[in-house]
């Protein structure tokens, strides 16, 4: 049975380790139930992944392909998506103000994570945990796709009513930081 609220586009961020649970979050929320239709960049072979180190660059590179015509970016969060530099490089791009509006912004924990991980820290500065003062919301994986829908139309909604908290002054990351999972930089 298809999700019958209003189909959003989302932009998902994520970590190319967790291809496999990333592929399976849009295969059944994005294809399968309808709830959101999806942007991702790098998520197969075939994608036109922007190889380069001019930061400047990169963020406008992704505004300008992935997430233009996106309302919501999904983070989806495994052991290592922390200490992704493109996965900061994303949340910094959505969290943009000035020209538009930015992306509505969540964290859902991938099901191999159980209720808990470690948050990208420019999600992290946006975020509390009592959901008070605050842009984005970090959930554990849906339940099912009525409430994924719900998740994404809180975050539409925040591009207005809470953008006043966005944190986003914070340094960009130039190289991925050393996961504090397996302790390795990959």
């Amino acid at each position: 049975m298809a999700y019958y609220g209003i189909r959003r586009r989302v932009f998902i961020s994520h970590y190319k380790g967790d291809n496999k649970e990333v592929d399976g979050f849009i295969d059944y929320f994005g294809n399968q139930e309808k709830v959101f239709t999806p942007f991702v960049l790098g998520a197969n072979d075939n994608d036109d992944f922007i190889n380069s180190t001019n930061t400047d660059y990169v963020m406008g590179q992704i505004r300008k392909k992935y997430l233009q015509d996106t309302t919501v970016t999904i983070v989806l969060i495994g052991s290592c998506t922390h200490s992704r530099r493109y996965v900061d490089w994303e949340i910094k791009s959505s969290l943009t103000q000035g020209q538009t509006l930015p992306n509505g912004l969540i964290g859902v924990l991938l099901p191999s994570q159980g209720n808990s991980a470690h948050l990208p820290p420019r999600f992290r500065a946006n975020w509390e945990k009592e959901h008070v003062d605050c842009y984005t919301r970090y959930r554990s994986y849906p339940s099912d796709a009525t409430q994924l829908g719900k998740w994404i139309d809180d975050a539409y909604d925040a591009r207005t009513s809470r953008a006043r908290f966005i944190r986003n002054s914070q340094d960009m990351m130039k190289y991925n930081a050393k996961c504090k999972v397996c302790n390795k930089t990959h």
